[in-house]
């Protein structure tokens, strides 16, 4: 198995050394910095002996070395800055990812893609336009990671957590659904849980004031990676391309999937309340809106 990361800083960086550590597949990190790509996975190859690790890394800067990869991973992107639009940051990481889209279809046309790029389900969007692969093999990581802020801060105050009960929906951003299905978390705490982990990312940037979080989307990315190289057929949240389902078509959101050896393998529908229908067609007119910018 030979996964593709494509972009070496803290997120591509910290998903290749999770793979390898955990002696997942063999790595192929790229990017475009001299160097960088390479330094970093000798680094992490130096790692395998204390994890009794065989898996292979390389670092590169030319593309022809993802030739062949099941799976490509793009983190590469720029982070939004101080001062930068959201519609900046749009056009800045559309021209990137389109450049990326076109060596993933050359070298690599029947892998599947995980997304980590923001704005990430509308760079989804665009990877499999781009592509021309099937949806079911181009998905977003997000839900992953908001669903785990989520379920992070819930536990800071209850007692008990069901797992599988409480969850993140729609967009990668300020209009992101939460989702409680559990009788053991009252409304004030779910609320106030659900506003924290909508501006968890922003929180990191914060403290970090020139970075972003790595740790937990990189575990997120390694999730997925785990649920589909061994064909799990894990239920979680991803950005998923909507052919009608949720009354949405043509756009990337996060939703329930099932997630295996082909990629998703089923889009799983919950029934909403009014209240979650209404929060979530708004998520996706976000979506769409941004869409519309890339046309």
């Amino acid at each position: 198995m030979k996964i593709a990361v494509i972009g070496a800083g803290n997120v591509g960086a910290m998903t290749a050394s999770r793979i390898v550590d955990a002696g997942l597949a063999d790595v192929v990190l790229v990017d475009i910095v001299p160097g960088l790509a390479k330094g970093k996975a000798l680094d992490i190859s130096d790692a395998r002996p204390v994890f009794d690790s065989t898996a292979q890394i390389i670092g590169t800067e030319d593309y022809k070395d993802i030739k062949g990869s099941d799976i490509v991973v793009i983190t590469a992107g720029l982070a939004r800055k101080p001062g930068m639009s959201r519609d900046d940051l749009l056009k800045k990481n559309t021209e990137i990812i389109k450049g990326i889209a076109s060596q993933i279809k050359k070298y690599c046309a029947t892998s599947i893609v995980i997304v980590v790029t923001n704005p990430l389900d509308v760079m989804t969007y665009l990877v499999m336009k781009e592509t021309g692969f099937d949806p079911h093999k181009v998905i977003g990581m997000a839900g992953v990671l908001d669903s785990a802020r989520f379920l992070n801060i819930v536990s800071e105050k209850a007692k008990s957590v069901d797992k599988d009960k409480i969850f993140m929906m729609g967009s990668h951003g300020d209009t992101m659904v939460s989702i409680n299905r559990s009788d053991k978390l009252s409304q004030d705490l779910f609320k106030e849980s659900s506003d924290r982990a909508r501006q968890r990312g922003a929180e990191i940037v914060s403290h970090l004031k020139t970075g972003s979080a790595y740790f937990s989307p990189s575990a997120s990315v390694f999730h997925m990676l785990k649920a589909i190289i061994k064909n799990e057929n894990k239920t979680l949240c991803a950005s998923a391309y909507l052919n009608g389902e949720y009354g949405e078509k043509d756009l990337y959101i996060g939703v329930p999937v099932r997630l295996g050896s082909s990629g998703i393998k089923e889009i799983i529908q919950i029934d909403l309340t009014n209240e979650e229908k209404t929060a979530f067609k708004k998520s996706a007119k976000s979506i769409h809106d941004a869409i519309n910018k890339l046309i």
